[in-house]
């Protein structure tokens, strides 16, 4: 066998159980650490062996047989102040120590974790501090002979970390990323790259935190569904066992407010017949979602705060504290930053609830997203009501103009949205949504906002179309149509609407210039004159 031109060495633990043995039956044992020395296509330099000081003298026994196995390793044995083996934190941080104070030196020498030893948790850890390059080392893994025999030592194999050699691994990791992000959208395919950037932040923090999130966002834009959402998402991944609880804190108020959040005694105060156990306490393990969190109280504030940096709080009349651990998800339409410069909102309890801080936009900020949500919601009274309903082809694309035009201000936001698509599917005869649906919801919500009333005709004479002109173009037309349908021809509706720049040319074309205008909208002489649009 060629010899190695950089020395290999070895990290591992002494294996209490699997190294042991004494007497000339140890030989009959397979012992890994020992085992690992006698591969006859694999040179051992240097043998660093991690020990807990009350095994020395098992350590000490293992090392005169790799010794006598193996005289060219250099065995070194390092005591490891470990405290408890099967702690995590204990054995993570005195490895870490370990490889932060070892002279490593990867540009002359090979260097080999040995993992097969050691408790699982000591393994895990081992695992860990490699594939974070703690350790600059491949993973190295032995395993006894299939059949026991004598001076048999088994194998011994590398495990590659490069995990950006396994493709299947990774595509699998974005398609679950990918689905987890698509759960907290409903399974609505969004095309705002702003909201599907802001959810994919929200999936990866919801996965690895249970520190309190804060949601903010005009009413309606989905604060208490992605609550939801984020709940049953950490809930699949048992980040959280405990259940929901949610309050719309809006409806809390004066004493009531105290008793329903942290509970109270009985006899606390007058009409307090029974022990109540407050919402806090209910969410104990799980999730609590405040809505609305700025129309607290500053007593409630105080308490709020309390509970969430101590996990204990003090039911209304107890004289004793009692325990709670949930994860706070905050939300509001109010700016918070105001509220505290006002007074309102208690700066220590914004402080400790804006670690994470995502603003979800409202409808008018995502219209692109009209489209997949009118779906959504249409999806949604089929499985409420068992009746599916949909658009014709015209009353779909007519009511997406209107939705989607700048002027319309969807106050309600999504909300809104899926009430007025109920309202429609509820009154739609045949399980079809017409023209004339439409325009009766359109003319319903423009009184609702109390949008200007459009009497130019152009909504009847091109349709969705006419939603997409800019005011500008929209007030022009106008004026257009009405001169040519009060006029004789063409030429005379020409000759009112060109009548001072007309005479400016030696030869002016009125009509020519007129039709060439009313093309840009799709429109000619003959369909003003039977007041229709074009096709």
């Amino acid at each position: 066998m060629p010899a190695n031109p950089r020395p290999s060495v070895v990290i591992g633990f002494l294996g209490t159980t699997l190294d042991s043995g004494k007497g000339a039956g140890r030989w009959e044992k397979w012992r890994p650490s020992v085992a690992l020395c006698q591969q006859e296509d694999r040179v051992i330099d240097r043998f660093e062996l991690l020990i807990v000081e009350r095994f020395r003298s098992l350590a000490e026994y293992v090392a005169q047989d790799i010794r006598s196995v193996s005289p060219e390793t250099q065995l070194n044995l390092h005591a490891l102040d470990l405290g408890d083996p099967w702690d995590f934190e204990s054995v993570y941080a005195a490895l870490h120590e370990f490889a932060s104070t070892y002279p490593f030196e990867p540009e002359h020498e090979d260097y080999l974790v040995h993992i097969t030893t050691g408790t699982h948790v000591a393994q895990i850890c081992l695992f860990l501090l490699t594939e974070a390059r703690y350790f600059p080392a491949r993973l190295l893994q032995t395993s006894p002979p299939r059949q026991q025999r004598a001076g048999d030592p088994g194998t011994a194999s590398v495990i590659d970390l490069d995990l950006s050699r396994y493709d299947r691994i990774a595509r699998r990791f974005s398609h679950e990323q990918a689905e987890q992000a698509d759960f907290l959208k409903a399974g609505i395919a969004t095309r705002n790259p702003a909201f599907n950037t802001l959810i994919e932040r929200i999936e990866r923090v919801a996965l690895r935190s249970n520190a309190p999130l804060l949601l903010l966002g005009p009413t309606g834009a989905g604060k208490s569904a992605l609550a939801r959402r984020i709940y049953a998402l950490k809930h699949a991944r048992h980040r959280l066992d405990g259940p929901l609880v949610e309050v719309n804190c809006a409806t809390l108020r004066g004493d009531q407010a105290m008793s329903a959040l942290f509970g109270h005694r009985r006899g606390a105060f007058t009409g307090a017949q029974s022990e109540r156990q407050g919402l806090l306490r209910a969410a104990d393990g799980g999730l609590l979602f405040l809505d609305e969190i700025a129309e607290l109280g500053a007593d409630e504030q105080a308490m709020l705060l309390h509970a969430i940096e101590e996990g204990r709080f003090l039911p209304v009349g107890a004289d004793q504290e009692v325990a709670s651990r949930f994860q706070l998800i905050a939300g509001t339409h109010r700016d918070l930053r105001s509220e505290v410069a006002a007074g309102r909102f208690r700066d220590d309890l914004y402080a400790r609830i804006n670690l994470w801080t995502f603003r979800l936009p409202g409808l008018a900020e995502r219209r692109e997203d009209l489209a997949p949500n009118l779906d959504f919601e249409l999806e949604r009274f089929a499985r409420e009501q068992g009746s599916r309903v949909c658009f014709n082809t015209e009353a779909r694309r007519r009511y997406l103009a209107f939705g989607s035009d700048p002027a319309t201000p969807w106050r309600g936001n999504f909300r809104e949205l899926g009430a007025s698509i109920t309202r429609m599917a509820t009154l739609a005869d045949g399980g079809r949504i017409g023209e004339v649906d439409v325009d009766e919801e359109i003319q319903r919500l423009r009184a609702q906002w109390q949008m200007p009333q459009t009497n130019d005709g152009l909504d009847a004479l091109l349709g969705s179309e006419a939603a997409q002109l800019d005011r500008f173009d929209r007030v022009q037309l106008a004026e257009v149509v009405r001169v040519c349908r009060a006029a004789p021809t063409l030429s005379a509706a020409g000759r009112e609407l060109f009548a001072v720049s007309r005479q400016g040319k030696a030869q002016p074309n009125d009509a020519d210039r007129l039709r060439k205008y009313l093309a840009r909208f799709g429109l000619d002489w003959g369909r003003l004159q039977a007041g229709e649009g074009s096709e």
